[in-house]
């Protein structure tokens, strides 16, 4: 089977890469580079540098002929999406309409769509937050991401399309970018192994439903054998504050460091948590890797 990863040199879309050469799937990958990086590419995949909202995206789908489409690229930065709200409405809405309509004129059997469960609900008033929650974004990247899933239901209704939008709890795993302003697992790790003294924003009680690649990328491969289209939580269900995780990560790392805070930042929510039952029932999908595994295994990566 053909498939297409937009943002394959990514984080999250390289290890999707693999993971898909790996069942024997033909892979073709878009990525501009803008924050993804060549060394993450698979020898094994076509690559394609560009921009999901160029025009020459058509003459990739013309050649291509993918059966199913992961959309990964965006902008992520909500810090950004904040300061410049055009420029992530032009990257993450625009860039979106480009690949479907292509994805319509080409026959495009799926496409699998990365939400975010931790922008599009805002402040939850249920923990952890099922599907049927309401969705108050406080930033305009989760403005985005919730209208991206708009215009999957518009497609699939009038078009036929059929589609799977996967809302990602905060995501963090090895390849990582420890240098941006989003990722504070891999910021975090990076700066202790350094010996360097990273900084929490806020108050740090804030909390964040932490979840292992791993495991996301064994929702999109479940997400293949979707039956009609549907959104899921893809998370863990469990809260864990950024001071604990500072202080998980310092112990696992091996340095005794005090917590240290900063000022607060725009656009962040207070609390996260995303209920999963419904992947769980529908593909059979569950969290496999604790927290503690997962922080290991992350350190491990950015020792070498």
């Amino acid at each position: 089977m053909k498939t297409l990863v937009t943002g394959g040199a990514g984080f999250i879309g390289s290890h999707l890469v693999d993971r898909l050469l790996q069942e024997g799937y033909s892979v073709a990958v878009v990525d501009d580079l803008s924050t993804g990086k060549q060394k993450n590419l698979h020898k094994e995949a076509k690559f394609y540098k560009m921009d999901v909202r160029s025009q020459s995206l058509a003459r990739l789908f013309k050649k291509e002929r993918p059966e199913i489409v992961f959309h990964l690229a965006a902008q992520m930065d909500v810090r950004r999406s904040v300061s410049d709200p055009r420029f992530d409405a032009e990257s993450n809405i625009i860039g979106l309409l480009n690949l479907l309509e292509l994805a319509v004129q080409h026959g495009v059997r799926r496409v699998v769509f990365a939400s975010s469960g931790g922008a599009v609900y805002g402040e939850q008033a249920d923990f952890p937050a099922p599907e049927l929650h309401a969705t108050n974004p406080l930033s305009p990247y989760g403005v985005s991401k919730r209208t991206g899933e708009h215009y999957l239901y518009y497609y699939q209704k009038v078009c036929g399309l059929e589609y799977t939008a996967l809302r990602y709890a905060n995501v963090y795993g090895p390849r990582q970018d420890p240098f941006g302003e989003a990722g504070v697992v891999a910021i975090f790790t990076q700066k202790m192994l350094k010996g360097e003294q990273p900084v929490i924003n806020g108050n740090g009680m804030q909390t964040r439903d932490f979840v292992f690649v791993e495991d996301v990328i064994e929702a999109n491969m479940a997400a293949i054998r979707s039956v009609g289209s549907d959104l899921f939580n893809v998370g863990t269900g469990i809260e864990t504050s950024v001071n604990d995780l500072f202080c998980l990560l310092a112990h696992i790392v091996g340095v005794s460091m005090k917590e240290v805070h900063g000022q607060e930042k725009k656009g962040e929510q207070l609390r996260s948590s995303l209920d999963c039952q419904k992947i769980y029932k529908a593909l059979d999908w569950a969290p496999r890797i604790s927290i503690q595994e997962g922080l290991e295994k992350t350190v491990e990566y950015f020792r070498v």
